[in-house]
């Protein structure tokens, strides 16, 4: 539960006002808004090169379709794990675990987004859209049960999380791309420091419930910090490609080396302090988690503004 939602909640909110506090947790508003922006700059991009309109009615259907699928797979998610989220203290006041919602409601809910942002998508972009946006969410669904048997779950989150730049693509254009795919891949390896740092902060909780996230099972964070370094490594080239393809101006790869750069001298700072303090490497794991944050609304907002 979020501070918001636990004032709302100790200050005898109306019944309305915390029913939809429980629904924006429940469809992780924030996350999905988060991912849903980068959906944006994909569409945009893509509606850009071949002069079509970058606003109107078309964006909004397409947002709207694509936020609905991603928010409904975060409540199937969440029906999925609920006994493991009443062991987390990060989670066990959602609406789910703390008996605030049922099971069925949850499960009706994330059902409808999805098929229902689907079908929306199909018929109001095109198919490709539609069939692509319910394999993002059936790549997340294996992502959720896969937490608590293998180490490289994060990955296959991954997956799933790079999919939103490109369905936005795909809503202009009605096809795939060189560019689309070079969209995802940057929000691909983007994620795998984000949610490896936010893991390290919280693998007391992971342990706690029964999940194999990497550093739980290996406790020293070796390969936690190698694979935050590999993939903010990469990601500093990757952030250039859309310059090599021709969708924004040179500009653009200036600010995005820069930005790069920084995130990955954060990376560094981390992994060297593997293993050793506890404290200081939770210390640089909550700063990555901060600056990833910041870094993906920038990136993808530079590429707006510099599209060509």
């Amino acid at each position: 539960m979020s501070v918001m939602t636990a004032r709302m909640y100790l200050s005898g909110a109306s019944l309305t006002s915390r029913r939809l506090a429980d629904y924006a947790i429940l469809l992780k508003l924030r996350l999905t808004a988060l991912f849903v922006g980068t959906a944006w700059a994909g569409y945009y991009l893509g509606s850009h090169q071949i002069q079509l309109p970058t606003y109107g009615w078309g964006l909004v259907r397409a947002l709207l379709g694509i936020g609905s699928v991603i928010g409904g797979a975060a409540a199937l998610n969440q029906v999925i794990e609920r006994e493991a989220d009443a062991h987390m203290l990060r989670t066990q006041e959602r609406p789910l675990p703390s008996h605030r919602m049922g099971i069925a409601e949850g499960l009706g809910i994330g059902t409808v987004c999805v098929i229902g942002g689907a079908t929306f998508l199909s018929f109001t972009t095109n198919a490709l859209t539609g069939l692509l946006s319910l394999l993002g969410a059936a790549v997340y669904l294996v992502y959720t049960p896969a937490k608590s048997r293998v180490w490289a779950c994060t990955a296959i989150g991954a997956l799933a999380g790079a999919m939103p730049p490109l369905l936005g693509w795909t809503a202009a254009r009605g096809r795939l791309g060189s560019e689309a795919l070079a969209l995802s891949a940057i929000l691909f390896l983007w994620q795998l420091p984000h949610f490896h740092s936010m893991e390290w902060l919280y693998r007391s909780d992971y342990k706690r419930a029964g999940m194999r996230m990497l550093p739980v099972i290996e406790e020293d964070g070796r390969w936690t910090g190698r694979i935050i370094l590999a993939c903010s490594l990469m990601l500093v080239p990757v952030s250039l490609l859309p310059v090599y393809l021709h969708i924004v101006s040179r500009s653009y790869g200036v600010a995005a080396l820069v930005l790069s750069l920084g995130f990955m001298l954060l990376s560094i700072r981390f992994a060297c302090a593997l293993p050793g303090d506890s404290s200081k490497s939770d210390r640089f794991a909550h700063e990555l988690l901060r600056a990833s944050v910041v870094y993906i609304p920038i990136l993808f907002g530079l590429m707006m503004i510099t599209a060509k």
